[in-house]
């Protein structure tokens, strides 16, 4: 059966319906899948909030019996495989669905093909790759974490007219209005993880959780580059460690530590002790090596990570190539005398991204730039 204008439409409300739990189904992708029975929508889910249920299975239950001869649609390929589960694609089987529209096929070698081999052999019409560039971008955490070993990237920078991202010893420095800082809370909320560097963690002493109301229970973990452990003990973070996950992430040699911090090997040990007294996870691991912290970010179930402070962390992660997407906010206000000067602005992207769209917030214009998947 070929792809019908009809096929499209639901499947962009399935891609629209798996965004409602990005960030929030732990290492399972946010999956949405919608159940069409003679053009009526007769049972719709998305993934669960920790992964389980799946989408499939919810949609199936609330569709009951009509779902016999409908058709499925499907952000990603139905898991073939028995884990804590039974694969979804049994339970299509099972209840008779008809057709299944896929828009991605799941890499995982455990799934990738065989959640449609095995609808096949049952007699289901199988149709896969519709809107697959829309199902990969909203899919783009989980399939960056299964195909690459890390965490999908955003590097998101906010940028004053004269070019600046702050300015030195103010601390924090509004540059965006209240419209695109909404827009920054909602990225929070549907991304696994958030991390700054110690300079900005010490001049800003940020909070780095979602405050817009509704979505405070979305706060992503919170991580930290700190070779030297020099995170104030008294800084918000530590303070609200046990509220929301904090990550440190110190160097590995503890005689370097010391060296960097001016302090003892003892001292450092005692310092790693009241982090941990405080709930803060100390991960030793080369704070300024990303292509080796990424992949031990991944091993702890981290699929999207924000890199938003400040520019040494930011040129880090552009100049290590491990960037995937770049938020760039460019707002009106002129910083001035003693502005910290942006690593980035819109006339030097780096090569293999594209410009995926413009977005305006008030006076504050947000440009997206992607790389391929």
């Amino acid at each position: 059966m070929s792809i019908t204008p009809h096929d499209e439409r639901f499947m962009a409300a399935a891609i629209r319906l798996s965004r409602w739990h990005l960030g929030r189904t732990a290492t399972n992708p946010s999956v949405g899948c919608l159940i069409v029975k003679d053009g009526v929508i007769v049972g719709r889910a998305v993934t669960a909030l920790s992964g389980r249920p799946h989408a499939e299975t919810q949609a199936l239950a609330e569709a009951g019996v009509l779902a016999r001869g409908a058709t499925a649609y499907v952000t990603l390929e139905p898991c073939s495989h028995h884990g804590k589960t039974p694969p979804c694609a049994e339970a299509l089987i099972a209840y008779g669905v008809a057709r299944v529209v896929i828009s991605v096929t799941d890499p995982d070698p455990r799934v990738s093909g065989r959640g449609i081999a095995m609808l096949r052999e049952a007699g289901i019409e199988v149709d896969a790759g519709v809107l697959e560039a829309e199902g990969r971008q909203s899919l783009a955490a989980y399939l960056t974490r299964q195909t690459k070993n890390r965490p999908y990237v955003t590097l998101k920078l906010a940028v004053s007219a004269d070019g600046m991202i702050g300015r030195q010893g103010a601390g924090q420095v509004a540059i965006t209005g209240p419209e695109a800082r909404a827009q920054v809370q909602a990225l929070r909320a549907e991304t696994d993880a958030i991390l700054v560097g110690i300079g900005t963690a010490i001049a800003d002493d940020p909070l780095l959780t979602v405050r817009s109301p509704g979505l405070e229970s979305q706060s992503p973990t919170r991580i930290v580059l700190d070779p030297s452990l020099a995170l104030p003990l008294t800084s918000k973070l530590v303070a609200t460690a046990r509220e929301v996950p904090v990550i440190v992430v110190a160097s590995e040699e503890t005689s370097l530590l010391a060296a960097e911090g001016g302090a003892s090997p003892a001292d450092m040990d005692s310092r790693r002790a009241a982090f941990e007294a405080a709930g803060v996870e100390v991960v030793h691991c080369n704070p300024y090596h990303p292509e080796v912290l990424l992949p031990a970010l991944a091993t702890r179930g981290i699929s999207s990570l924000l890199v938003e402070g400040g520019a040494k962390t930011a040129r880090l992660f552009l100049e290590a190539g491990l960037v995937d997407r770049i938020q760039l906010y460019q707002a009106p206000v002129v910083i001035g005398e003693r502005g910290i000067e942006s690593p980035l602005d819109a006339t030097d992207i780096p090569s293999g991204f594209a410009h995926t769209g413009t977005l305006m917030f008030g006076g504050d214009r947000l440009d997206e730039y992607e790389r391929g998947l």
